[in-house]
């Protein structure tokens, strides 16, 4: 599956500035969004819209959810290189719910650098952000000589209840980091990763199986194969987050101890709260309510953590989840190389240094 990242990234991201140009010039922007009523500005749209998306995707990330797409679709028996447009639908979505999310979170980094909004302002971070949500719309627009108008319109309808779940979960993870208490249980943590995390790899298989006109069952198992498996990653992000040291915070990307400066309510914090005594729990809510935190302090909620192996738990349920989402593939016909690699994801997104 690694060799799939090396491959296939490049060729994304040239897919991706075939949608958005990093020079954005007037033709284009007639061409991509219609005829001005009267004169866009290039220079304003470069500037709000191809320099903050273009920031973020040359920071790097493996753009693990477009290439997902193009392994399942591969596994299906077609040729991922006539599908690379659709491709670029999931790493859109998803590079803009992180500007967003940043705002929201007020995350002073994002892969090693500041974040957009530190770097370009909120009011564009916002624009820019909300509009990598609509763009990829054009995607399907732009294929209807590809696709019959029943794909287009399933594609329509998915992504649109796909993106609709999405904005309840991250509705459902502010809101918890809003509340000093830990109340939630894990079985609402997990529905927050299904749509939060979840929802976007659901729409990498579903328009898998939407642009390869599979079955509603096919679409059924991949979606469920998607989810779970992100879910997983979900849990092993937040424990890289725990494990990186602050030397290494600069290669993961993030500030060392981001989720708990934040005060996220993540598995380990949850099971913690269900597992540790009283007034260690009441600590580790205290230093995850604060406005700002010490790097000491950063240490010792992750102590706290550690006393009850609430890293190993969390690691444990990531396993149990990446093999259910395994199970999903069983039934399915697919061509054994792809089917393989879908399976060795699984893995990949639990045991990754990064």
């Amino acid at each position: 599956m690694r060799e799939r990242f090396v491959e296939w990234r490049p060729r994304i991201d040239d897919a991706i500035e075939d949608l958005v140009p990093r020079v954005v010039e007037e033709t284009y922007l007639g061409e991509f969004f219609g005829e001005a009523t009267y004169q866009y500005q290039a220079e304003a749209i470069q500037a709000a819209l191809a320099d903050p998306l273009w920031d973020l995707l040359d920071r790097g990330g493996k753009r693990w959810r477009a290439i997902l797409l193009l392994v399942i679709v591969e596994a299906l028996g077609e040729d991922p290189e006539e599908h690379l447009s659709f491709a670029c639908i999931p790493e859109i979505l998803h590079n803009g719910t992180i500007i967003v999310d940043d705002v929201e979170d007020g995350a002073r980094k994002r892969r090693g650098r500041e974040a957009l909004h530190q770097v370009f302002g909120t009011d564009i971070a916002l624009n820019a952000g909300n509009a990598m949500y609509f763009i990829p719309l054009k995607v399907i627009d732009r294929n209807a000589d590809v696709l019959s108008d029943s794909q287009r319109l399933q594609a329509y309808e998915m992504l649109t209840h796909e993106l609709n779940r999405t904005h309840l979960g991250q509705g459902m993870d502010i809101y918890w980091h809003n509340q000093k208490a830990v109340t939630v249980n894990e079985q609402r943590y997990y529905e927050m990763c299904a749509c939060k995390t979840g929802c976007l790899a659901r729409i990498v298989a579903r328009l898998a199986a939407i642009v390869t006109d599979q079955p509603d069952e096919v679409e059924h198992d991949l979606a469920a194969y998607a989810e779970e498996m992100s879910i997983a990653f979900q849990i092993g992000d937040d424990i890289l987050d725990i494990e990186h040291t602050l030397d290494q915070a600069g290669e993961f990307g993030k500030e060392f101890g981001n989720d708990i400066r934040e005060g996220k309510k993540t598995l380990m914090v949850i099971y913690t709260a269900q597992h540790a005594p009283a007034e260690q729990v009441a600590r580790l809510e205290e230093i995850l309510w604060a406005e700002d935190n010490t790097d000491e302090e950063i240490i010792e909620a992750i102590d706290i953590m550690q006393s009850v192996d609430a890293l190993e738990y969390a690691r444990e349920r990531a396993r149990e989840l990446a093999a259910s989402a395994r199970g999903h593939l069983d039934d399915l016909e697919l061509e054994p190389e792809a089917e393989s690699d879908l399976r060795e994801f699984t893995r990949f997104v639990i045991e990754r240094e990064a």
